[in-house]
């Protein structure tokens, strides 16, 4: 079962299913009762997701995703040297629960935030601009020759 559950308290959760490739499951991973990647938080994070690995190309899984499960097995108040073995020993098709910060909305309903700040663009202010400068540099050229 993939697909996103409310968790509430501004998170989701979802199960990503990866198969393993020769290079491995294509990410790394930070955190652990030994190596505390938040403090006072005991989890096992995504650091980084490598190019064309497992989890770059299904596109799911993303860098400071806290992983909950591997395989039904809960990632709580595990060492991080176990958790590496956990994954390094998960198989082929491996199944990871997922929690993430949901981001916040600023604008309509619906809108996604395509990265834009809205407003007008640039462009619609530029160019008025400088075909008013133009036009003004002309008029001030033809008014100096007919003195």
């Amino acid at each position: 079962m993939n697909g996103s559950v409310a968790a509430g308290g501004g998170f989701s959760e979802e199960v990503i299913s990866l198969t393993r490739r020769p290079s491995g499951l294509g990410f790394n991973i930070v955190g652990g009762t030994d190596q505390q990647y938040i403090s006072n938080d005991n989890s096992i994070y995504v650091s980084r997701i490598k190019k064309d690995g497992a989890a770059y190309l299904d596109g799911r899984l993303r860098e400071g995703d806290k992983i909950l499960a591997v395989n039904g097995r809960d990632l709580k108040d595990l060492r991080h040297k176990d958790a590496v073995e956990l994954f390094r020993n998960a198989g082929c098709d491996v199944s990871l629960k997922i929690q993430r910060r949901l981001q916040p909305q600023n604008g309509p309903v619906g809108h996604q935030g395509d990265g834009e700040s809205g407003g007008l663009p640039l462009a619609a202010i530029l160019v008025p601009g400088l075909v008013l400068a133009v036009a003004a540099a002309w008029i001030l050229l033809r008014y100096r020759q007919r003195m």
